[in-house]
């Protein structure tokens, strides 16, 4: 992840502000499927800015927090002012610096499409105690389940810089199954909503590694471009979202 780590440098005020959050929907689920538990330390990897950390911190878990970006390991930290179970590591998913056989859980927000994974899932499996688990969460907007979705996804592959390499590595859920020890696994889809208002939604659309920042040639055309989509979308001044939240759960086999 660390040739990664710099891709949301620039972006971390509209990630943290904008980006959606989990819902505790995941916690009921993992508990029910996985058998979480407060005592669980959980290692929390690519952890951004601490928004899955956070659900976890919220269930009693003490969590490590793994992040190689200083600015959004800027934002993480302060989550310990509420959360003093928190520790935050400068570190990547290929090496994370933890201790060998301590943690109950692996997890992995909007991050995992950015993991190598030759030396992350050794990295995983030793830092897992005996049957731990690996949580991957991918939480975000759904694609191609309308016509206002599908036009969104043109614009962003129209305009952004590396979309298609982006797309491609969201695809790493779909075949997950082939990462975890036989019977083990558990995939999941959570469905919901986001309304957002015109600033939420450039705001949001901004977080993504791979829209043109402000002085890039494309960041003009973009910006007019998600203001006409909005215009067009809108009721009353909201714009309405479909989400899906995908979980993937497993103990890694050999």
């Amino acid at each position: 992840m660390t040739v990664h780590a710099e891709r949301f440098t620039g972006r971390v005020e509209e990630y943290e502000r904008y980006r959606l959050r989990y819902s505790l929907a995941v916690l009921t689920l993992l508990r029910e499927r996985c058998g979480l538990r407060e005592r669980d330390v959980v290692a929390d990897v690519g952890a951004g800015t601490g928004m899955l950390s956070e659900l976890f911190l919220e269930n009693g878990n003490a969590v490590v927090a793994v992040e190689p970006n200083a600015a959004m390991r800027v934002v993480c930290e302060r989550l310990r002012e509420k959360y003093p179970r928190l520790t935050v590591v400068d570190a990547s998913a290929e090496v994370t610096s933890l201790g060998d056989a301590s943690v109950d859980f692996v997890t992995a927000g909007r991050a995992f499409h950015w993991f190598d994974p030759a030396l992350a899932l050794p990295e995983f499996r030793r830092v897992l105690r005996s049957r731990g688990w690996l949580v991957l969460v991918a939480n975000g907007r759904s694609v191609g389940d309308s016509e206002q979705a599908l036009e969104y996804e043109r614009i962003l592959a129209e305009e952004d810089v590396d979309q298609k390499d982006v797309a491609s590595r969201y695809k790493m859920h779909d075949v997950a199954a082939a990462l975890f020890a036989e019977g083990s696994l558990i995939q999941e889809q959570l469905h919901g909503e986001q309304r957002l208002t015109l600033e939420e939604f450039l705001g949001q659309t901004q977080s993504y590694s791979s829209v043109p920042l402000p002085g890039d040639a494309k960041y003009e055309g973009m910006q007019r471009a998600l203001r006409e989509h909005f215009a067009r979308w809108q009721r009353e001044g909201v714009l309405t979202i479909r989400t899906t939240c995908l979980l993937t759960c497993g103990i890694l086999g050999a």
